[in-house]
């Protein structure tokens, strides 16, 4: 398997941070004002990257993808569960984020949505008949063009517009924090299948976070911005408005493109974990390919609730998989189903629903997490004594 290297995982998240869907998001933090509203963005990337961060790591030393790591906490058969559900929220995150390019796109140049769906789809193909250890110098001109244009659009944006309030209902602090935290941690379940291929795994992981944590909270901070200061929440309005013309499409279809091919490129690999006979490059572009369908004939505007699904379905995974590589160092692989690490996913599925109904300054996936962490301990303390 070709290693790669730091640098190439550090341009990896930087093209993942780099994200319309994150521009949208960001807008949500309007109403709270600027201040306040960046610190809940900042709280919430620290909590959500120390568990991207550590999620990472675990792919890294032992060299599996982010499913196979799934199943050293609860078994073969039990990681099926985990690698057929990333595989459905990350055909879903493609189909999400190729509708949110091509509303964008349309925006700038009026050509049919369908046709951007179709114009970004292919895009994405062609990333991943590439293969993302070989994308190379495409990968390289692709980020700093991004870098370049982003830059843009934050001039513009900072610059030309005056504080007007934002638009939208108003949130608590503690949600505010909890939309922050779903981003990274969306992510948590498909970071492994880029560490465990790193030269230095800890270096890699470590880079890919700080890359993709900065880049989200930049990308956050943007779409908040946008609303304050020019009183606009869509992007490519404000773009248009501003002259960038071509260099606006390519912002929107560049980023949209380097974001989701992470996505589909994941899907695939999740998918070589539930069947051998299934290959991780074509399952990927089949995944694109539901993913363009769903994006022309499904509206796709409200996308809070999915990422709350998605937060309540990973975070106690992570959980109970950080518990037992860095705390109780136990690998399940040898057995079909840890029945113990099951039930006490299950027991934090519903507490992070619960906890969904109460307003904590912090969100609820870090109070989640450390119940889902602590249940680990005492379980494991408990059959000690048992033995």
């Amino acid at each position: 398997m070709k290693k790669t290297s730091t640098i190439q995982n550090s341009l990896i998240w930087f093209g993942a941070g780099v994200s319309l869907a994150e521009i949208l998001t960001g807008t949500s933090f309007a109403p709270l004002g600027f201040a306040k509203g960046f610190a809940a963005i900042a709280t919430g990337h620290v909590i959500g990257c120390v568990l991207f961060f550590l999620s990472g790591l675990i792919g890294g030393r032992s060299g599996k993808s982010a499913m196979e790591t799934v199943k050293m906490s609860f078994g073969r058969k039990g990681g099926l569960l985990f690698a057929l559900l990333n595989v459905l929220q990350l055909a879903g995150w493609t189909a999400i984020m190729i509708y949110d390019g091509a509303l964008a796109a349309e925006g700038v140049f009026s050509a049919g949505r369908w046709v951007w769906c179709l114009v970004i789809g292919g895009l994405i193909l062609v990333w991943i008949l590439v293969g993302v250890t070989n994308l190379g110098w495409i990968n390289k001109l692709s980020m700093a063009a991004l870098f370049l244009l982003t830059m843009v659009l934050c001039w513009v944006i900072f610059s030309r517009g005056s504080v007007g309030g934002g638009r939208g209902e108003a949130m608590s602090f503690g949600a505010a924090v909890e939309l922050a935290v779903a981003m990274p941690l969306s992510w948590l379940p498909l970071v492994s299948d880029y560490t465990r291929e790193a030269e230095k795994p800890v270096q890699a992981a470590l880079a890919s976070t700080v890359v993709y944590g900065l880049v989200s909270t930049w990308m956050y901070t943007i779409g908040m911005g946008a609303a304050i200061f020019t009183g606009e929440s869509d992007i490519a309005v404000i773009m248009v408005k501003a002259g960038l013309g071509m260099a606006a499409l390519v912002i929107l279809i560049l980023s949209t493109v380097t974001t989701t091919f992470l996505d589909a490129w994941s899907a695939g690999i999740s998918a070589e974990s539930l069947s051998g006979k299934l290959k991780g490059k074509w399952t990927a572009a089949a995944v694109t390919a539901v993913g363009v369908a769903g994006a022309i004939l499904f509206p796709m505007d409200d996308i809070t609730g999915f990422l709350y699904l998605i937060g309540s379905v990973f975070a106690p995974m992570a959980a109970i998989q950080i518990a037992d590589f860095f705390f109780l160092k136990r690998n399940r692989c040898g057995v079909d189903f840890d029945g113990r690490n099951l039930a006490i996913w299950a027991v934090g599925f519903a507490a992070y629903r619960a906890l969904m109904g109460v307003d904590l300054i912090v969100g609820c996936t870090l109070a989640d997490m450390v119940l889902t962490v602590a249940l680990c301990l005492l379980a494991e303390k408990g059959m000690g004594k048992a033995a």
